[in-house]
C-alpha cells in the first residue's frame, strides 16, 4: 500500500493514469474507493491522486476534532511529498470544502479548481432541511456500514434511483464497507464541516473556478454552488438536472466529460454533451 508524510501524519493514496496531475479530494467518512466510477474514464486524460483524507480508510486516524486548515494542509503535504509542484484539484463535499482551503492557503499549488455539491460555509450558507442534517449527523456506532449508507440514500441520490439502479447502491456499500470509517474519524471531519467558513474570502481564490451541483441536492442545496459562483472571480456554475449530491455516482459519464472539458479545455460543456446538463454563467 503507498503511503507518504504529509502535514506529520501517514496517508494512503492512489496514484494511476498519465497527463496533466489531478488531484482528487473526497467527502466526509469516505475512502479513495468512493472515485471509482470515475477512474477509469478518467485516467486516460490524467495523472490521478486519490487518497484517503485523515480519520478515514487507511490513512492515520488521530484524534480530532479536526480543521479544514489541517486537511487542506494534508492534500498540500500529499503533493509535496508526491513531488507534485501543481495540480488540478477536484473536491466534492466536505472535499471541496478542504479544496477551498487549499486553494487560499496555497494557491501557488493550483492550476484549476473544480467543487462539487459543496458551500463556503458562514452566516449566508443554505442548511440541509432537518431531516436530512438528522441523517447526515447519526452516529454510526452500533449500526453496520450497509445499515448506514442505505439509511443516506435519501440524502445522497435523486427520488428513484436506488430502485432504478440497485446496482450502484451495492456498489457503494462494497466500497464503503471495504474501508469502513470509525466513528471517532466522522465526528472529527464533522467538527472542521461546522466550523467551516470562507465566505469572507471567496474574492481571493485566484485558481480558474467550476462550480458543479445536483439541481435535486438535498444534503448540500443548490444555493450555495450559486453563492460560491458569484464569490469566486470569473467562476462558472454547472447545474445538473435530475441528480443529486453522489452526481458522481449517478451521472459517472457527465462527471468525467466536464473534468475534461473545463481542466484540459478551459471550457464549461453545453448542454447537450452532459444529457441535458444547463450551464449558467455566474462571478465577475
Amino acid at each position: 500500500m503507498p503511503y507518504a508524510r504529509a502535514n506529520g501524519i501517514r496517508l494512503h493514496y492512489v496514484q494511476e493514469g498519465s497527463g496533466p496531475d489531478l488531484l482528487l479530494i473526497m467527502g466526509l467518512g469516505a475512502s479513495h474507493l468512493a472515485w471509482e466510477p470515475l477512474v477509469e474514464l478518467l485516467r486516460p486524460h490524467f495523472r490521478l491522486t486519490r487518497f484517503d483524507n485523515r480519520g478515514t480508510g487507511l490513512s492515520d486516524q488521530p484524534a480530532g476534532p479536526y480543521t479544514m486548515a489541517e486537511l487542506a494542509d494534508d492534500a498540500a503535504g500529499l503533493l509535496t511529498a508526491l513531488g507534485i509542484e501543481r495540480a488540478h484539484v477536484f473536491g466534492v463535499s466536505m472535499g471541496g470544502m478542504i479544496a477551498q482551503h487549499l486553494a487560499l492557503r496555497h494557491p501557488e499549488r493550483l492550476e484549476r479548481l473544480v467543487l462539487g455539491c459543496t458551500s463556503a460555509g458562514g452566516p449566508h450558507a443554505v442548511l440541509p432541511e432537518p431531516w436530512a442534517l438528522a441523517i447526515l449527523t447519526r452516529p454510526r456506532a452500533g449500526r453496520s456500514v450497509e445499515e448506514y449508507v442505505r439509511e443516506a440514500v435519501p440524502i445522497l441520490f435523486a427520488p428513484g434511483f436506488a430502485e432504478a439502479h440497485p446496482e450502484v447502491i451495492e456498489a457503494v456499500c462494497r466500497r464503503a464497507a471495504a474501508l469502513p470509517t470509525p466513528d471517532a474519524g466522522v465526528q472529527s471531519q464533522l467538527a472542521a464541516i461546522m466550523d467551516h467558513d470562507v465566505s469572507a474570502r471567496l474574492g481571493e481564490i485566484a485558481a480558474p473556478t467550476l462550480v458543479v451541483t445536483g439541481e435535486l441536492d438535498v444534503l448540500v442545496p443548490p444555493a450555495n454552488s450559486e453563492l460560491l459562483a458569484r464569490g469566486i472571480p470569473g467562476a462558472r456554475l454547472l447545474v445538473l438536472p435530475g441528480v443529486a449530491h453522489a452526481f458522481i455516482q449517478e451521472a459517472p459519464e457527465a462527471s468525467a466529460e466536464l473534468l475534461r472539458a473545463f481542466l484540459l479545455e478551459g471550457r464549461v460543456p453545453e448542454p447537450a454533451e452532459l444529457l441535458g446538463a444547463r450551464q449558467v454563467a455566474a462571478g465577475r
